[in-house]
């Protein structure tokens, strides 16, 4: 009797996996040899979906399948920036777009595949000025590696920033990885993040107008504009743009100052597969207000989007010299799309091109002159970094005199130097930093940084004008990296 049932069992669940196998594979042999059409798939995704809900072991939520499938679409992509958007994140997304919303001030990207050889650690692109982020010495570049102890490779994007945002006032701990081998602990607040936008004034002692450009929003062409009045009333002679760690914004945004440069030609394009979503975005003269100033930009790894968008027609149209370190490399546009369930998807729709024709998406745009901020740590020095973090060395001297005055600061790295031999110059940035953790963050820090300086310099003592004229467009920076991987090619053939 028991072997009659087990037949029985067998029977039926052989007889259902064919009935599976026939709804979802009955198209394959059809097929083979011919693409599968979309219709088709719909068919298969259909089937599996029905099946998995009828004989999975326990009751599942269909929205629980859904949104799995529509998480593994959208990853299967491969594009870091096309996810899905849960609820929360929409109701986040719609926090920041309003200008505000709890959290430790990281714009981040985060890979979809995770493999052995290359952890999908969270980057940090950039923090955002005066944020917990920033505060705690977070920079462009760094990687957080576990959140609460959690390891982030293990996470999704929405898991991540679930994680990151929440409660003002409320503590959450980072693991963050900077080089090769510093990974260190931080503990971060959450605070309220407002987005900023411009921050400007004149350089001491010159007739150079500074300004700072933190993320491109609606506001930020008329911040331009009210900083670009106030240098003129102050005569200034040249300007610096800084978009260092500005993660973008707005392509708009960025067209909208790009306009106030540039009097004629493109500023950028977008292309695309969808015949609507290709633009063409040209400089409209009567809206040119700066014109014959010398310019230096400064630019990072933290400089990203839109910020891309702005240096590159400054550079391709030669109006601009451009210093610091290469830029991050996002030249690709996305739209966001709700969904019936206060959810939706964020989907990339197309890739922007410079005013020379040239895309930078996972290339970045290169400085005119590369100067970095801070040189590489050999591997000792590395050890050192993170045992300076891991006793709270700097974070002591800063809690002992919270208002302390540079002569203060120099004395103190001149002693900290003495257990932690660093460059004088770091180690009085890393006391600033800490001592900033309560005050507003300066316009600038003269004494630690290099790149600004050699921005003033250029301006004071070089011949901008021919300087301007010897660089080269994207294009052609390019064409000559193309033109150098063929030679290397057949070199090695």
């Amino acid at each position: 009797m028991k072997r009659t049932i087990n037949n029985i069992k067998k029977v039926t669940l052989s007889f259902l996996i064919l009935t599976f196998a026939s709804q979802c594979f009955a198209q394959s042999s059809i097929d083979s040899d011919s693409k599968i059409s979309s219709f088709q798939y719909m068919k298969k995704l259909n089937s599996v979906f029905d099946f998995v809900q009828m004989n999975y072991v326990d009751d599942l939520d269909p929205k629980l399948l859904y949104e799995g499938a529509l998480k593994g679409m959208l990853e299967a992509i491969g594009d870091p920036y096309t996810l899905y958007l849960d609820s929360d994140y929409m109701r986040d997304l719609g926090d920041t777009t309003n200008g505000s919303f709890g959290g430790v001030g990281l714009t981040i990207s985060k890979p979809t595949e995770n493999k052995p050889d290359k952890p999908a650690y969270v980057e940090v692109s950039s923090p955002i000025e005066d944020s917990p982020g920033a505060k705690a010495g977070i920079q462009s570049g760094d990687y957080i590696v576990a959140i609460e102890g959690k390891p982030t490779p293990e996470m999704s994007m929405n898991e991540v920033l679930a994680n990151l945002r929440g409660e003002v006032g409320t503590p959450v701990n980072v693991t963050i990885l900077r080089g090769a081998n510093m990974k260190f602990d931080i503990k971060l607040v959450r605070a309220l993040i407002e987005v900023p936008t411009v921050k400007d004034g004149m350089i001491e002692g010159s007739k150079i107008g500074y300004m700072r450009l933190i993320q491109f929003t609606p506001e930020t062409p008329k911040r331009v504009q009210e900083a670009i009045d106030g240098f003129k009333a102050a005569g200034y002679t040249s300007l610096i743009i800084d978009l260092r760690d500005n993660p973008g914004g707005l392509i708009t945004s960025a067209v909208e100052v790009g306009d106030k440069f540039i009097s004629e030609g493109p500023i950028v394009s977008t292309k695309s597969r969808l015949i609507l979503e290709n633009h063409q975005f040209t400089a409209n003269k009567d809206k040119t207000i700066v014109s014959g100033i010398p310019i230096v930009v400064l630019i990072n790894h933290g400089s990203a989007s839109a910020s891309e968008i702005l240096s590159g027609a400054l550079k391709d149209n030669h109006l601009a010299y451009l210093v610091g370190e290469r830029t991050y490399g996002k030249g690709s546009v996305q739209q966001v799309v709700p969904l019936r369930e206060d959810n939706g998807i964020k989907l990339t729709i197309a890739r922007y091109y410079t005013p020379s024709d040239t895309n930078i998406d996972k290339i970045g745009i290169p400085p005119d002159l590369e100067i970095h901020n801070v040189e590489k740590f050999s591997k000792e020095q590395e050890e050192l970094y993170v045992k300076m973090f891991e006793n709270q060395a700097v974070q002591k001297i800063a809690d002992e005199n919270p208002n302390m005055k540079e002569s203060e600061i120099a004395v103190a790295a001149e002693k900290l130097a003495k257990e932690y031999p660093f460059d004088l110059r770091l180690l009085r940035r890393l006391i600033r930093v800490q001592l900033m953790r309560h005050q507003p963050t300066p316009l600038f820090d003269m004494d630690y940084d290099v790149q600004l300086k050699e921005a003033i310099r250029i301006l004071k003592e070089e011949k901008f004008s021919e300087l301007v004229k010897q660089t080269k467009t994207l294009k052609q920076l390019q064409d000559e990296a193309a033109e150098k991987d063929s030679k290397e090619t057949v070199a090695i053939k």
